[in-house]
């Protein structure tokens, strides 16, 4: 079955253009190395929770959208070799001084497959 790593995290709409030409980039390297499938998608449907909720998990601001992202892998092991392939990769150099979010607020993890349809 299929691995996949889940991301959701916070953008200020002013930054979208500037995230989504980081993402772009992200998701070319991703693929490059042997992701099955990167996607990016912006909340369009996601209240505020009285307890939980997408834009609390992330205390997304008023001014700022939720974003929900994964990577699909074929398995756990390609997953983990490729995931040292882009972090060794030199295209990816996260500049954490400009990043167009605040990257101390994106939650993520990695997810093995128990049912696919």
């Amino acid at each position: 079955m299929s691995y996949v790593d889940g991301f959701v995290l916070a953008v200020p709409k002013a930054n979208l253009d500037a995230y989504r030409k980081m993402a772009a980039q992200a998701g070319e390297i991703w693929k490059d190395h042997g992701a099955l499938a990167y996607v990016e998608c912006i909340g369009d449907d996601v209240p505020y929770g009285e307890v939980t909720s997408f834009p609390r998990s992330v205390q997304a601001k008023d001014d700022e959208v939720v974003v929900f992202a994964w990577i699909l892998y074929q398995s756990r092991e390609q997953r983990d070799a490729i995931n040292a392939k882009v972090m060794a990769d030199p295209r990816l150099k996260p500049d954490w001084d400009t990043m167009p979010f605040d990257a101390k607020r994106m939650i993520y993890g990695g997810f093995e497959t128990f049912l696919e349809l």
